[in-house]
């Protein structure tokens, strides 16, 4: 099953006007690295899409199109791609572009440290065959693998080698943390983490302008009333995300509007599958399926979208929102909000007092996640869970889940490739070499990594979708995950900026424009 996105475009005033300006915007998350293969967030992967660029990319619509690859097509007997690239494309420093850069991008991004070395696991090998041409052969056949690549973003390596960034230093730092060298639209001028990092034009760059942007600075507010105020005052151009609270009164104001949509990010809470103990001591209640059930029913998802979300967010079933592909409409029910049925399966998993645990948030990272963890924290206590809440920003959160310091976590996924078979190779698969790379939870099922190959390689749509459904069945019959709601898109912006809104939240600078 195949469904379309749609991007929203906010314009105020001329699409392509004669003035060209700073253009200043924030976030509460500041991205934690410069290096497109340490970490596989969208904070990361959303701000370095300016600067560095893959064999392809997404357009407006999401659509797959060309980038550093002018065409590609299957190799005979489904044994992987080939990809013809662009000629005369040069890195911000003045390098040439070449296929021994896409070997070593590849070497590098498919490497043990790489946070998104996931997207090579059907990989064997990359071929270079001239200057301009590599074949990217696969173990099976991989009928959506130029889709699965749009955020794989190419790096020089004579600059790696000379910096000292030939390795990813996905827990540390090396000259790739801090600086950049690519070959998009934009150069990186600056970095300073946590307070501002400056981005100009690159002069050199091989695609057609369209954006009437000079200097473009960043700088993350965490803060949610300070971001608006700085909105509302001119200081900054556009804020993302708007607080929910506040979407009415930046759309009433002089001056500034909301720009509204729904990302493709699920919001879920995810279990401690494989510890033996909690992080307090005692037995791990979270391996018992009927606690995850519990869970699942003690957590008033209605209430949490009317009160904390404003009504801006939908409620989630599975893993991917109902607009990707291959969702399962089948399975698109939640368990009810049963407080006694909580209560109950506590019971039968022999925890009729209940239990204390740790559960792991971010503060900074999702619209209101602070919030909606203190709230099933009160919810999961009224059925005798008793949650001690360990809210943090996402610089220090996702080290923590590395180290399996948790119990319980919120975690938000945007599938990459806008497919069901994203998740269940990132989050479900049982973790190993480029596979469950953010399974923190060390959930394991045989028959899961049975039909994820099979899901890869398949070309029928019919028979893939029983595959996804049944895959999804299983996610959900196991409760590996509770998934919560669809998290909104708001960004605000002031008059006079065109920008659009894509439903990966991914900021694109090519795409701005000042009236």
């Amino acid at each position: 099953m195949t469904r379309l996105f749609a991007a929203a475009t906010l314009a105020a005033g001329l699409a392509f006007p004669a003035a060209a300006e700073t253009f200043r915007w924030s976030s509460t998350t500041d991205p934690s690295t410069m290096d497109p293969h340490a970490v596989s967030s969208t904070p990361v992967l959303g701000f370095l899409t300016n600067v560095y660029e893959g064999l392809v990319r997404r357009g407006r619509d999401m659509t797959i199109e060309p980038a550093l690859a002018t065409r590609w097509e299957p190799l005979p007997d489904g044994a992987g791609w080939r990809f013809y690239l662009r000629e005369g494309v040069t890195f911000h420093d003045g390098a040439a572009f070449t296929a021994e850069d896409v070997r070593f991008s590849y070497e590098r991004a498919a490497s043990e440290a790489s946070d998104v070395r996931s997207w090579f696991a059907p990989v064997s090998d990359l071929v270079v065959v001239d200057d301009y041409t590599v074949d990217i052969l696969t173990s099976t056949p991989q009928p959506i693998f130029p889709d699965s690549i749009a955020n794989w973003m190419m790096m020089d390596s004579g600059w790696a080698e000379a910096n000292g960034a030939v390795a990813v230093a996905r827990d540390a730092e090396n000259f790739a943390t801090l600086n950049a060298n690519g070959t998009g639209a934009f150069r990186l001028v600056s970095r300073q983490p946590d307070l501002e990092t400056v981005l100009e034009p690159f002069a050199g760059w091989w695609g057609e302008v369209e954006h009437t942007v000079t200097r473009a600075v960043f700088t993350p507010i965490q803060n949610p009333a300070t971001a608006v105020a700085a909105l509302l005052s001119g200081e900054i151009d556009m804020i993302n995300p708007v607080p929910v609270q506040d979407a009415e009164r930046i759309d009433a104001a002089d001056g500034t509007t909301v720009l509204r949509g729904i990302e493709t990010r699920v919001i879920m809470l995810g279990f401690a599958h494989d510890h033996a103990e909690l992080q307090g001591g005692g037995d791990n209640p979270f391996s018992d399926v009927r606690v995850r059930r519990a869970v699942a029913h003690a957590v008033n998802v209605p209430a949490i979208l009317q009160t904390i979300m404003r009504g801006s967010a939908e409620p989630a079933s599975q893993l991917v929102p109902p607009s990707a592909r291959g969702f399962s409409p089948a399975l698109d029910s939640r368990p009810a909000y049963d407080p006694e049925a909580a209560r109950a399966l506590l019971a039968e998993a022999g925890y009729p007092d209940g239990f204390a645990f740790s559960l792991s948030c971010t503060n900074d990272r999702y619209i209101n996640d602070e919030q909606v963890c203190q709230a099933v924290t009160g919810m999961l206590a009224q059925v005798g869970m008793t949650a001690t809440l360990e809210a943090m920003p996402v610089s220090n959160y996702w080290p923590e889940l590395r180290a399996d310091n948790f119990d319980m976590y919120l975690l938000g996924w945007s599938p990459g490739t806008f497919d069901a078979e994203h998740p269940l190779r990132f989050l479900v698969h049982t973790a190993g070499d480029r596979l469950g790379t953010w399974n923190f939870g060390g959930y394991t099922n045989p028959r899961i990594d049975e039909l994820l190959p099979m899901i890869q390689s398949e070309i029928d749509d019919t028979a893939r979708q029983a595959m996804l459904d049944e895959a999804a069945a299983t996610v959900q019959d196991d409760m590996v995950y509770v998934p919560l709601y669809v998290e909104p898109l708001l960004w605000g912006l002031r008059d006079g900026i065109e920008v659009t809104q894509r439903p990966d939240n991914f900021f694109v600078l090519r795409w701005v424009n000042h009236r």
